[in-house]
């Protein structure tokens, strides 16, 4: 399903983050951008070992930050690495929004067109997934109104729970736009 927003064009799907033909998808990364299980590993070894070299090149970086890193093997061009959380921490509601609200500035600041999110958090770090929806499609209709380039803007979800709650929320959020 789609939304439009301002500019944007906002999408809510189930499917693989790691075969998004975007210009960016955005990691679930710890500060130490180590890239291990969950979303992290599936970009590692969908995208090689390259990303990872690069990532260790960049971080640690401050938990709520994000880094941006080439593509390695992956259509993407770009991996957004936001830092939610500590390696083996938690996300907490105002990191989840400084790193996604990050992750978009750093897709703004070098002009791209269209990325692709999983849902930050609430797999290996556990934050709930209504409040993530609503947190990072907070940050999305926040960026709206000024994006420059920014036109597309995907939340690729693992599972029904997920593509629920982001289109419910999407609903709440862009319907009334």
């Amino acid at each position: 399903m789609s939304w439009r927003v301002d500019g944007l064009t906002v999408e809510v799907q189930q499917g693989d983050l790691t075969i998004q033909d975007v210009d960016a998808i955005v990691n679930a990364a710890n500060n130490d951008l180590e890239l291990g299980g969950g979303v992290a590993g599936a970009i590692a070894r969908a995208g090689g070992p390259a990303i990872q070299a690069e990532c260790r090149t960049i971080g640690p970086i401050e938990v709520g930050d994000a880094a941006i890193t080439g593509g390695g093997r992956l259509k993407a061009r770009h991996v957004i690495h936001a830092a939610s959380m500590r390696l083996g921490g938690r996300t907490t509601a105002e990191s989840l929004r400084r790193s996604t609200r990050r992750s978009l500035a750093i897709a703004e600041e070098r002009g791209l067109r269209s990325i692709a999110f999983p849902a930050i958090g609430t797999g290996i770090a556990r934050f709930p997934m209504e409040d993530c929806a609503r947190i990072m499609l907070e940050e999305v209709v926040a960026l709206a109104p000024t994006a420059r380039s920014m036109r597309d803007v995907r939340f690729i979800l693992f599972g029904d729970d997920a593509v629920s709650a982001f289109r419910a929320e999407a609903e709440r959020q862009l319907t009334a736009k």
